[in-house]
Formats: C-alpha cells, sequence, structure tokens
C-alpha cells in the first residue's frame, strides 16, 4: 500500500511538511493526511469528499475516464452475463467466484432464509397503504433487528455471516411485501423450488386465484438489473452505511440508512426522473425543443439520464441495460414501445451534439433502467426498491470489510466553521 513517494505541503511562512503517498492495486494513487492537523494545526476542505478517500477497500473498482467497472477485479460486463445474481452475491461477500460445490450450498442457505418472521407480517399493517413503498422499506429493514437480535455482536464473524444471509434472502420477501400491501393484495410467501429472481418475480406478481408463470427472458432481465446495480463504490447510501456501521451499529440499523440515504432523487430516485423526463418529452418530434431547453441557462430543464458523478465515458452498466432493454422489448412484443424508442431518438441526438459531447455526459444506467423495470410490470413508486434489493450485498460487503479493518474509526467529518465568532448572552431586559 505504502510507497516510498512523499507529496509536500509547503504553507505558513515558509514552512513544509512531507506526507506519505499510498498506491493501490490501480487507480491514483492517494496522499496520507492524517497526521495533517497533528503537524499543521490545519483541516482539508472537500465538501462532497471530491478527492477524498475515506476507505481501503478491495471490492470494487471504477475507472470513470475509461468506463471501467470491476467487481473483485471481473468487469461488469464478463459477470453479467455469464454469472447469475447469487454468484456475484457470494463474489462480493468472498472474494473470489464460487465453484460448483460452494455455490450450491450458498443458494441453499440463502434459499431457506427468504421466510421473515410471521408477526413481522403485522407491523405492516401499521402503515398507510398509500405510504412511498421506501418510507416502509426504512421501518420494516429497520425492525428487523427486533426480530433477529440473536446475531447482532458485529464482532462475531459467525454472527456477521448470518446477518447478511437474513438480508440478502430477506429483502426480496419484504420488496415484495410492500408492493403487495399497497395493492391491497394478500402476501405471497417464497418457495424453495426457485431462483432468487424467479422467487422475487412470483412474490411480486402472482395471485392465489391463477398460477404465476415464470418467463426466462424476464426473469434474466430482473437478475442482470441485480447484478448492475450490486455495487458501485464509495457511493453516497454505502457511504452512508459505512458511517452508521463506523458507531457498532447493528447491521440492519445500518441497512435501513442505506435505504433512507437512497431514496433521494439524486441517488436511486434517477430512474424515475429519467421516465418521467421522457413522458414529459412525449414524442420525438419534440426533442430539437427539449434539447434546446435543455441548453438554455435560464431554464430548470435537465437531461435526466445523462452524465454521472464518476463516469466520463459511456457507463458500461448503460450498455448492457440496452442490451436487455431490446431483449425484454422484443419479448413482450414491445419493441415499437414508444417511450423505448424515444429514448433511442434522444441518445442519439445526445451523442452527436457537441455540447454535451464536450461535457463528457453520456447515458448512465438509470436511462434505461427505468424502462426495463415498467416493461416487466413494475411500477415507478417501486423503482428504488429495487435498487435497494439490488444493493443490499454491497452495502453488506462494505460494511464487513469496514468492521474487520484494524485502521476503522467511528467517522467523524470536520468542518469549516463560518458562524458568529464567541460572544457574551446578554440580559434578556438589555436584548
Amino acid at each position: 500500500m505504502s510507497s516510498d513517494k512523499k507529496a509536500v505541503l509547503h504553507w505558513g511562512d515558509g514552512k513544509s511538511t512531507e506526507f506519505p503517498v499510498l498506491t493501490g492495486t490501480i487507480g491514483p494513487e492517494v496522499v496520507d493526511i492524517r497526521s495533517l492537523y497533528g503537524k499543521t494545526g490545519m483541516f482539508t476542505y472537500d465538501p462532497g469528499f471530491m478527492s477524498t478517500a475515506c476507505a481501503t477497500s478491495r471490492i470494487t473498482y471504477i475507472d470513470g475516464d475509461e468506463g471501467v467497472l470491476l467487481y473483485r477485479g471481473y468487469s461488469i460486463e464478463q459477470l453479467a452475463q455469464s454469472c447469475d445474481f447469487l454468484e456475484v452475491c457470494y463474489l462480493l461477500l468472498n472474494g473470489e467466484l464460487p465453484n460448483a460445490k460452494q455455490r450450491g450450498e450458498f443458494v441453499n442457505t440463502v434459499t431457506r432464509h427468504t421466510m421473515v418472521h410471521d408477526q413481522l407480517n403485522r407491523f405492516f399493517t401499521g402503515f398507510r397503504r398509500d405510504a412511498h413503498p421506501m418510507a416502509v422499506m426504512v421501518g420494516v429493514v429497520g425492525a428487523l433487528s427486533a426480530f433477529y437480535h440473536d446475531s447482532l455482536d458485529i464482532n462475531n464473524p459467525e454472527h456477521r455471516k448470518i446477518s447478511a444471509f437474513r438480508l440478502i434472502a430477506k429483502i426480496p420477501t419484504i420488496v415484495a411485501m410492500t408492493y403487495k400491501y399497497s395493492m391491497g393484495q394478500p402476501f405471497v410467501y417464497p418457495r424453495n423450488d426457485l431462483s432468487y429472481s424467479e422467487n422475487f418475480m412470483r412474490m411480486m406478481f402472482a395471485v392465489p386465484a391463477e398460477e404465476y408463470k415464470m418467463n426466462p427472458v424476464l426473469v434474466r432481465a430482473l437478475d442482470r438489473i441485480l447484478i448492475l446495480h450490486a455495487d458501485h463504490e464509495q457511493n453516497a447510501s454505502t457511504s452512508t452505511v459505512r458511517q452508521a456501521g463506523s458507531s457498532g451499529a447493528n447491521p440492519f440499523a445500518c441497512m435501513a440508512a442505506g435505504i433512507a440515504c437512497l431514496w433521494g432523487p439524486a441517488h436511486g430516485g434517477a430512474n424515475e426522473a429519467c421516465l418521467n423526463m421522457l413522458e414529459e418529452i412525449g414524442d420525438a418530434s419534440k426533442i430539437p425543443e427539449f434539447i434546446k431547453q435543455v441548453k438554455d441557462k435560464n431554464s430548470n430543464v435537465k437531461l435526466m439520464g445523462f452524465g454521472h458523478r464518476v463516469y466520463k465515458n459511456y457507463d458500461p452498466r448503460a450498455k448492457l441495460m440496452r442490451e436487455t432493454c431490446h431483449e425484454v422489448l422484443n419479448e413482450l412484443g414491445l419493441h415499437d414501445d414508444r417511450l423505448f424508442k424515444l429514448a433511442i431518438a434522444l441518445e442519439k441526438v445526445a451523442l452527436e451534439d457537441e455540447y454535451f459531447v464536450s461535457r463528457k455526459l453520456y447515458p448512465n444506467v438509470d436511462f434505461y433502467s427505468g424502462i426495463v423495470q415498467r416493461a416487466l410490470g413494475i411500477p415507478v413508486a417501486m423503482f428504488t426498491c429495487i435498487f435497494a434489493l439490488a444493493r443490499t450485498v454491497g452495502w453488506i460487503a462494505q460494511w464487513a470489510e469496514m468492521v474487520g479493518d484494524p485502521e476503522n474509526k467511528i467517522a467523524r467529518p470536520r468542518q469549516l466553521y463560518a458562524g458568529a465568532p464567541r460572544r457574551d448572552v446578554v440580559p434578556l431586559e438589555k436584548r
């Protein structure tokens, strides 16, 4: 990790201080400034952590300039094409892809944890039927610690393992229950003879009046959505999970914190915003006027689904989601789908316009994922819940890595204080 390089900070009246430079496997080098305050009496100022590494991690790597996303060293393209979601879960949690025996044991364990405590069913009745699904998710997932308090010792590796299995297995059940509750339909219990994605789709869409028939193309599409969203390095929700976990909070509370952060429209709600944008444009003939408004600095119109905080190239997940979009719409006979055709036309215009090209505003995964989920029958209000379901394994892997890190300390960012200087309280009668 460390290298012989040093970074020199010049400050004050000719003063200078050296700091170690750390080198990772791949990616930019990092200046270790942990001793900055002790040596200089100063902090760094970095709103949004634009240039700050908050952790050492071996899980996910992103090269935004080249459009690269790796899980444990494997490209997202290869994983999405060659693995199913539970294989990717095993990889993120354990660092290596499973062999046949390991895969079988892992799938068997997850499958037998999918049921939730029966008393948790009654917990849903405390919510209004029209409550936002993410509000329900935050409450129910946070409440899991009250039902599964036999595995809350975060310093016990076996407890951490059990909690990981419980979360990966039960979150799909909870997401489906959240949807069923909002629809006024009875809960559908999981079945042990189905795959992870098959189970989820059945719990979401089956009704007691008829047998639910699986469509393998749609099941694979859902599996790919989950793989593409499983982890994404130190994003806002992952950082939130790590920060909550740094205090020693139990994993269920940390997952609830991550879900709450993901709920924000700038994070997990972006695919919903893309779909709403396409609906507002309405027709390909209106794209030129829409693009004109986007370029107008005095306009509040934004091009959703393009650009990314990290990627300055085509989001590799967007390419895979675009392929999945074609597969799903063709399977359902929706290849003339109005919104998909509109998305293709908008993408073509944006990729050929110098205004967007010069700003490196390429399509991101949200641009197509909303259309795919809509085609699968998932309502817009549930989009972010699907995101949370996929991201759960990434949060768990990141949380577990942080708990086991000997350098882990409770998160405590510093600030640049710009308030009133020290002053005295004036008696009430003299104010």
